[in-house]
């Protein structure tokens, strides 16, 4: 359940994007760890490079209201059928930021030695400019933002139970990343709340 947090910051992008976080707005986020730690079909992601199919330590999952195919990193995924915790959280997160969504990209990082590269979500299966919602579990991380022509950089920590929101044009003109660190040894889940235009 929520806790007393209803306002997100001010946009924490100078220009060019919008960016809010609304800190920590689970009140029990270990318990809702262990559920998606359990109940959730994790798989190693997958990537082509240069026409190689690498497997990552980081796990994956993919949800949403239909089969929706959504491809990255040249792999298809096809969705599963939302779980009674995913509900949940999803009816939360459209409460607090006002968004709709209809599928969940989720990662699993086992420790700070897993992260993700610069980059933007753009893929053609999401809508154009459409909000991207993320909640975090577990390990709390730092999160980074790149303009792509200026360079300058914005960095968050991302709490436990937290809830963070890109929109705008905040793809065309950032990229972001999760950055690795050895000093973290405890995992990380990631619920990335998305909207699937067909």
């Amino acid at each position: 359940m929520p806790n007393n947090i209803s306002t997100p910051s001010e946009n924490l992008l100078p220009y060019h994007g919008c960016v809010l976080y609304w800190g920590r707005v689970i009140e029990n986020p270990t318990a809702y760890f262990q559920r998606l730690l359990q109940e959730v079909d994790w798989k190693n992601d997958q990537a082509k490079i240069f026409g190689k199919l690498i497997h990552t330590k980081r796990k994956v999952a993919w949800y949403g209201d239909q089969a929706y195919r959504y491809r990255y990193s040249g792999i298809d995924k096809v969705a599963h059928p939302w779980t009674n915790t995913l509900i949940e959280l999803k009816s939360l997160v459209m409460h607090f930021t006002g968004e709709n969504f209809n599928s969940c990209l989720l990662n699993l990082y086992h420790d700070g030695a897993e992260g993700m590269a610069w980059h933007s979500d753009g893929e053609k299966d999401l809508k154009k400019h459409g909000a991207i919602a993320s909640l975090s579990f577990g390990a709390e991380r730092k999160f980074s933002f790149k303009h792509k022509e200026t360079k300058q950089r914005i960095d968050i920590l991302l709490e436990d139970g937290s809830l963070l929101l890109m929109k705008g044009e905040t793809q065309d003109s950032w990229l972001h990343r999760l950055p690795p660190t050895k000093r973290i040894l405890e995992p990380r889940i990631n619920l990335t709340f998305r909207t699937i235009d067909r």
